[in-house]
């Protein structure tokens, strides 16, 4: 599996990089990576779509994990980044730092959408794990959904009064990897890296997890300490990403559930993996609206929605199967 999908890696880089308004084949792509001539397809593939492609193999890869490690956190299918809030509150921060501040630079960006991410994820901890039910995942979900919705109500409230921050909002809002400079994505690279070495070794913990939290205990798999070292990774992924891709729903929600029918019900596996298959999904996405809507595009925050909608649909449905009598 892991070969399979660094070979379906590979060809998404490859597409990602060659299609477009100005297609490149293969052989001109190798031409143009390793002889740069300064043409015009040369300033299109260095200044264009090889940051957008790096951009996306980060971001997918980061969302992927922080959807995987949250739906074992929380022992919900449904979970993805946006159900406990820490996509909302890195929006929020983001907007409320354009608003206030003014500053729209990358660096900016992201230690807002960080320090957005972590005190919403703290607060939704708080609130979902106090006593004598601490981290049960009914009580942080139900605390998520609250938070998501005050924050996105006080996003769009800025916006609203704010036409200057609703303008650069309404692109970035979507979710989008175009327009990003060749640096952009060595400037979330340091944080990923952090994320996913925290994230990645918690496979068997979680695996004990799952069992409950009596039972994980009695393992030794310390749910609490669990809980928080899981909650920092899942702050710096989506925090990263946020910042500079947007709010990119549906990704962590749907790499989770294809995983587990290929790999099965091993966390281990599952974590190991999810990196691969998030930056594959969100590449094929990215690539996916570009070809859809020449000469345009469609942003690949819309088309993960759409490819992800129906999937939601159909783990709804099946829940409600599952518990009607």
């Amino acid at each position: 599996m892991l070969l399979l999908l660094l070979i379906t890696l590979a060809l998404a880089m490859v597409a990602s990089l060659g299609i477009g308004a100005r297609p490149l084949s293969a052989a001109h792509l190798l031409h143009l990576l390793f002889a740069p001539d300064g043409s015009t397809d040369a300033v299109v593939l260095w200044e264009l779509r090889l940051p957008r492609t790096l951009l996306g193999l980060l971001v997918g890869a980061a969302l992927g994990l922080a959807g995987t490690l949250m739906q074992a956190l929380t022992r919900n299918p449904l979970a993805d980044p946006g159900l406990l809030g820490i996509n909302a509150g890195a929006a929020f921060a983001v907007v409320a730092g354009l608003s206030l501040v003014g500053l729209d630079d990358a660096p900016t960006r992201l230690a807002c959408a960080l320090l957005g991410a972590a005190l919403a994820a703290g607060l939704v901890y708080l609130l979902g794990g106090s006593a004598p039910a601490r981290g049960q995942p009914l009580r942080l979900i139900l605390a998520g959904i609250a938070l998501s919705a005050s924050l996105n109500a006080c996003t769009g409230i800025i916006t609203l009064f704010d036409s200057a921050v609703f303008d650069s909002y309404r692109f970035w809002a979507v979710g989008a990897l175009s327009g990003q400079t060749p640096g952009g994505a060595l400037t979330i690279l340091p944080l990923l890296l952090i994320g996913l070495l925290l994230g990645l070794p918690l496979g068997g913990r979680l695996n004990a997890l799952a069992l409950g939290d009596d039972l994980g205990r009695a393992l030794g798999a310390r749910p609490g300490q669990l809980r928080l070292l899981a909650f920092v990774a899942i702050v710096l992924l989506c925090g990263a990403a946020t910042a500079v891709a947007g709010p990119i729903g549906f990704l962590g929600l749907v790499v989770p559930h294809a995983l587990r029918l290929l790999v099965g019900a091993d966390w281990r596996w599952i974590l190991a993996l999810a990196p691969l298959a998030g930056a594959n999904l969100l590449l094929l996405a990215d690539t996916l609206g570009r070809r859809v809507a020449l000469p345009g595009e469609l942003e690949a925050g819309i088309v993960c929605a759409l490819l992800g909608t129906p999937v939601l649909l159909a783990l709804i449905i099946r829940s409600a199967r599952r518990v009607r009598p």
